[in-house]
């Protein structure tokens, strides 16, 4: 399959006097959003979509919210290992699309900023990132910030020098045939045959 889809979703409660992340970087707000680690909703649920694309499994699989190590971590971190399990399945991003579902704050202002903290993260430029939002009407989720993330990723091309090593043997192979047919038509000398390296009859 030359293209998966990935889809992740996260949320998490707004809780004063820390910090809000979102996307990798810190937005001015009063409020953050509590989390074992850092509570960056967006980069979990982009996290959970790149791992989800590639059948990795989630988040709490590689980062158990019980686990110690990750109190207050980075969420980067945790972007960082998904991208390699994308990389390892031999895969590579195409785009990712994100939608934040909160009250507070305007995201509009510093869409900007994300769309290209997350490029930088990702390595990928900042046309394959979207970032929107949306409120919550209705809901009752005045005090919490969800993440709708989906991730296109397409299947890594040969290797360059593969293509270029397969070349030079396909054109040696080529050479080969036109020695032998010149030889033929000129000494009446039957085609050269590669003896196997060895004896195909012992194979089980």
């Amino acid at each position: 399959m030359d293209t998966r889809i990935g889809f992740g979703w996260d949320s998490h409660a707004f809780k004063p006097g820390i910090p809000l992340r979102l996307g990798g970087m810190t937005v001015d707000h009063p409020e953050g959003l509590a989390g074992h680690s850092d509570g960056d909703v967006l980069l979990h649920a982009i996290t959970d979509a790149l791992l989800g694309a590639v059948a990795a499994g989630d988040i709490g699989s590689f980062f158990p919210p019980g686990d110690p190590r990750w109190k207050d971590a980075d969420s980067s971190i945790f972007l960082n290992l998904a991208l390699t399990e994308v990389e390892s399945a031999g895969y590579r991003i195409a785009n990712i699309d994100t939608t934040l579902i909160l009250t507070t704050p305007k995201i509009a202002p510093v869409a900007g900023q994300i769309r290209a903290r997350l490029a930088e993260l990702l390595s990928i430029e900042i046309d394959q990132i979207s970032v929107k939002a949306k409120t919550p009407e209705g809901m009752g989720l005045e005090n919490v910030a969800q993440c709708h993330a989906v991730a296109l990723v397409q299947r890594l091309p040969e290797s360059e020098e593969l293509k270029s090593l397969s070349a030079v043997i396909e054109s040696h192979h080529q050479a080969e045939d036109v020695v032998d047919d010149l030889l033929s038509s000129v000494h009446g000398t039957p085609k050269r045959r590669t003896a196997p390296v060895y004896d195909t009859e012992d194979i089980t």
